[in-house]
Parts: structure tokens; C-alpha cells; sequence
């Protein structure tokens, strides 16, 4: 009999896996008939999932981990088996900002040691004159929020006194840049190349450079859907890393793009959807497109595996911006959020290398590394944070004491 389950997403490219493994009819052969609950804003998305409007959400790393916790309203338990991507986002400024501050990247992405010492100056000049900076970020518990802020934190900036960091829901950004509301953004592909398509903005960095594999949106529901639909769950899963394998064979790119453009799913150009997809993105109007490598990461090196040392790492974000304390059991519930018990019980004797480990120290991988692995071959590659740091999951005080 063929289980149903319904999908709460936002029109952003990562949300491709869940629609790509109905679309291409690899939850018809798990035996699921999924359907689509399409947002506009992740608090919608949220609210869905956690009154059974929908029983499953493409969500925010962060966000699963701060509902866990009870950070901005009563604590409800999640579950993250499933890692729908890492990397995909990006910085876009206003194109007056990227005359400023990125007139010397050459048509390409900017290196970000530089850029931020020159937007350093930029911002501590526009404090002082009362007219602050101001970034828009999808969502206050994001990896956009935590990656920017990493990012301008380790340049010299404090973002919460020398620039303005406000909540813009990710179809709104290019119009937030039209508008003059903000001058920049982080968010989501296609979105970015939405507002560069408008002439409204440059895209400067992409988050990847910020941390090379950064974790970014998870398949997240209740923890009571994943113990009452526990088989229906794993199908889920094996569903969606077929459809990540289908997703970056390059003959299937375009058609790909075409259909994730279609009005029920992005309702977007199908040229900037192939663009993020290939890894070619254009930076500015009119430019010819600059390759980035990995710009999206759906399959390789175990990307959908959900590492608890990523979801830690999270924590201490939410830890050094929020203002509250380390709690040792908080951590705890942060990393028990991501389920890789539940992925490897999904795809344990299916053709998919599964770890040996379930947590990592995070940016130490500097070139191809194999490492042990319950279940087939598993290499990974360059993993750093552009500072050089990394994190050590046994070490979470000692890092956050390092953070200035």
C-alpha cells in the first residue's frame, strides 16, 4: 500500500531532493506519494510542521536545533535524519556597497580575508555617521545568520554593534535590495541571481568560502512522526539519496532546472535554477558566469550523512550570538537532534558508503582523506573554515572560549 507523506518547503534550489524523488519516481518505488506544502517565509514552514499541517519540512539546520531548545517558543523535539545539501548560498551587496568594497575582485568571487578588511572600513565609517549597514539574512536560526556573522566576526566586525543583521524571507531579498532596506544579503539560490538578473546587486561571496562544506538545510519533522512513521521515514531517505545521485549527473542538469522552475516549486527562471546547479553563477548583470566548484553539494562524500558534530557547531553559534550560556545538556539535545542512526538504518545494505564515525572535528580536511567506513568507500575532501579554525566536538567550551 502506498504511504503518503506531505512536504513543507520554501522555492529555493536545495529544496530539490524531496521533489526530485517524486518528480523522477523514486518514492513510487519505496512505495510514498509525497506531496508539496510550498512557504514563503520559514517561520510558516515551522508552524506547519509542528501542527501536523505537513509531516515533513525541508528546514533550517539552525532552526530544528533552536525548536529543540525552546529558543523563541516552547520547546518541541525534532528529528534531522536526512542533510538535504551543504554550501548553496551566497552574499549578495547592493551595487553600491560592491563599488566600494568589491571593485578590485576582477569579475570574480572576492577572496574573503580581503573583502572583509575592506568592508570593515566601510562599516565602522558608516557607524560613525549614523547610517549603519544593514544585511538581511533569511531567518534569525539559519546557517546564513551564522556564516555571516562567523564571517564579519573573524574580519574585525562585531555584528550586532558595527553593522545591522534584520530578518528578510528569501522571495522578498532582491526586493529588499531594490528598495534600498538593506545592503546585503545572504540567502538562497535562486534568489541571489534573482536580484543580479534585476540589476539590484552583486554577488560577492558564496558561503562555501566561508566554511568549504558547511551544513545548510535537513529533512526535519516531530520526533513522534519519525517513531510513529519510522518505515515510511526511511524509504523517504532512500528515495531522496537516489534522487541526489540523478541530481548532479550533469545530463540530467537541464531538465533538472526546467522542472524545479515549474509554478508549484520555484516558479523561477529555469536559467538561474541551471546556473546554481552547474556551479556557474553570474555575479554581476551582464557578466559571463564564474565557476565555483561544489557551489551546491547534494551526493558526494557522505553530504546527506547528518554529522552531530555539525549540529554542535550550530549550538555554538546560537551559544556566541544569543547571549546565554553554555549548557552541557543543551549541547547534548543540539547534537541529538541529527539523527545519523535513523540514516544509517535507511541505506545499510543499499550502494552507499555510510561512516564508521557519527561526529568529526569540522575544517581539518585539507586534501582527499579516506576515512573508515561501516559500509562501502568514503574520501573526503577540503572541508576548512576560511580562518583557518577548526572545531573539535569533544571540545566545545575550549572553542567558544577561543571565539572573539
Amino acid at each position: 500500500m502506498t504511504q503518503e507523506l506531505s512536504v513543507g518547503f520554501l522555492p529555493l534550489v536545495d529544496a530539490c531532493l524531496p521533489i526530485i524523488a517524486q518528480e523522477m519516481g523514486f518514492a513510487e518505488e519505496e512505495g510514498l506519494n509525497l506531496t508539496f506544502m510550498r512557504d514563503v517565509s520559514w517561520a510558516t514552514v515551522l508552524d506547519r510542521l509542528l501542527y501536523g499541517h505537513s509531516d515533513v519540512a525541508h528546514m533550517l539546520a539552525p532552526l530544528a536545533i533552536a525548536t529543540t531548545l525552546g529558543r523563541g517558543r516552547p520547546a518541541q523535539p525534532l528529528a534531522a535524519p536526512f542533510v538535504l545539501g551543504l554550501n548553496g548560498n551566497a552574499i549578495t551587496f547592493s551595487n553600491e556597497l560592491a563599488d566600494k568594497v568589491a571593485h578590485d575582485c576582477d569579475g570574480e568571487l572576492c577572496d574573503p580575508k580581503g573583502l572583509g578588511a575592506r568592508l570593515r572600513d566601510e562599516a565602522l565609517a558608516r557607524k560613525a555617521a549614523g547610517k549603519p549597514l544593514r544585511f538581511g539574512v533569511v531567518h534569525r536560526y539559519s546557517s546564513h545568520n551564522y556564516m555571516l556573522r562567523y564571517w564579519l566576526a573573524a574580519c574585525g566586525m562585531h555584528p550586532d554593534d558595527d553593522v545591522e543583521i534584520i530578518t528578510v524571507a528569501p522571495p522578498f531579498t532582491a526586493d529588499a535590495l531594490a528598495a534600498g532596506e538593506v545592503d546585503g544579503t545572504c540567502v538562497g539560490e535562486p534568489w541571489n541571481s534573482v536580484a543580479v538578473d534585476r540589476g539590484v546587486g552583486r554577488i560577492v561571496l558564496a558561503t562555501a568560502q566561508i566554511w568549504r562544506r558547511g551544513v545548510e538545510k535537513v529533512l526535519a519533522m516531530r520526533e513522534s512522526v519519525l517513531d510513529e512513521r519510522r518505515e515510511s521515514i526511511e524509504a523517504l531517505i532512500r528515495a531522496m539519496r537516489r534522487a541526489g545521485e540523478h541530481f548532479v549527473n550533469p545530463a540530467n542538469w537541464e531538465g533538472h532546472a526546467n522542472l524545479l522552475a515549474r509554478p508549484e516549486y520555484l516558479a523561477s527562471d529555469p536559467k538561474l535554477i541551471l546556473a546554481a546547479i552547474s556551479d556557474e553563477l553570474i555575479l554581476s548583470q551582464d557578466s559571463e558566469p564564474v565557476h565555483f566548484k561544489d557551489f551546491m553539494f547534494q551526493y558526494r562524500e557522505a553530504a546527506n550523512f547528518p554529522w552531530i558534530s555539525q549540529a554542535q557547531w550550530l549550538y555554538t553559534q546560537m551559544v556566541r550570538w544569543d547571549g546565554f550560556d553554555y549548557d552541557p545538556a543543551d549541547a547534548e539535545k543540539a547534537g541529538r537532534v541529527f539523527r545519523p542512526d535513523v540514516y544509517r538504518s535507511a541505506l545499510r545494505g543499499q550502494d552507499s558508503p555510510l561512516p564508521g564515525a557519527s561526529s568529526k572535528v569540522e575544517g581539518a580536511v585539507k586534501s582527499p582523506l579516506g576515512v573508515g567506513a561501516e559500509q562501502g568507500d568514503l574520501v573526503m575532501a577540503f572541508d576548512a573554515f576560511f580562518d583557518g579554525k577548526t572545531f573539535d566536538p569533544e571540545q566545545l567550551e575550549a572553542y567558544l572560549a577561543s571565539q572573539t
